[in-house]
């Protein structure tokens, strides 16, 4: 360093009376010389240094709860439970807004069109495996790779996250459910295709990441269910016929194993999510 900013500049920069071309300068200066640093230290506003501090670790550190972690610590939730449900990216506003939409679509169609009631069946199911797909994993949870460094469990994490979102995409899904032209035993038809379809999609992320995951097993519902609306389309088949019967058998025995699946790989979480 061949030069150096004399006091008077520093002591003017300090108080904030320097014209802006030169507080550049100074900046610029400061970054790699330690000698004028420890110089403008002595003009510094203690007072007024230690209540910048204080606004910075508030808002990096201590950052103030949101609606979501404030209504969960209300009704009895751990505050390190709430701060981890507050960070996921699927219980934001905007996401519970867009499942509403979605399910209104849905309920619409199926007073519109012939089978509508089908295209709810199949709708309802994807919403809890698409949230879950976005609340854990790279790229997607914006506290996933400070997740792995701490003491607290990946398979925790994914398991309180993928419960949370499940509650809060079933319950809209059952009110609306309740507004289908069709209120029968069929109108709960589609729970246990959520939760099948959800589990296998945990149990794949064991091998895949989550949104890959959750693709490969959206794909196989849609394909499957599309040959399903062919079928009762073709023929005079009903919904219970469709969706009923060995379908939510074979659904039931799917979960379980998806879960029995996903138990014996929970370590794989913690090694971080491939």
């Amino acid at each position: 360093m061949t030069w150096h900013v004399e006091p008077r500049v520093l002591e003017a920069y300090a108080a904030e009376t320097i014209d802006q071309v030169h507080a550049y300068s100074v900046e610029a200066h400061l970054v790699s010389c330690e000698m004028c640093r420890n110089q403008i230290a002595g003009f510094v506003d203690r007072t007024r240094l230690d209540h910048v501090w204080t606004e910075i670790v508030d808002v990096v550190a201590l950052p103030k709860p949101g609606p979501i972690e404030r209504s969960l610590l209300k009704i009895g939730v751990e505050q390190h439970v709430a701060r981890l449900l507050a960070a996921t990216p699927s219980l934001r506003l905007s996401w519970l807004t867009a499942i509403a939409l979605t399910l209104s679509f849905a309920v619409i169609a199926s007073y519109q069109i012939e089978n509508g009631f089908l295209l709810f069946l199949i709708v309802a199911p994807l919403l809890p495996l698409a949230g879950i797909a976005v609340a854990y994993g790279p790229g997607v949870d914006p506290t996933y790779e400070i997740g792995l460094a701490s003491p607290t469990r990946g398979f925790y994490v994914l398991s309180i996250r993928a419960t949370a979102v499940l509650i809060t995409t079933t319950v809209p899904a059952v009110v609306a459910a309740l507004a289908l032209p069709q209120p029968s035993w069929a109108v709960v038809a589609w729970l246990l295709p959520s939760l099948g379809l959800t589990t296998t999609s945990l149990a794949l992320t064991t091998r895949f990441r989550p949104l890959r995951s959750a693709s490969l097993v959206a794909g196989a519902w849609v394909a499957g269910s599309a040959l399903a609306m062919i079928y009762a389309t073709q023929s005079s088949a009903t919904v219970e016929d469709v969706f009923g019967g060995w379908m939510q058998i074979a659904l039931l025995l799917l979960t379980l194993g998806s879960v029995i699946l996903l138990y014996e790989g929970r370590e794989s979480f913690e090694r971080g999510v491939r």
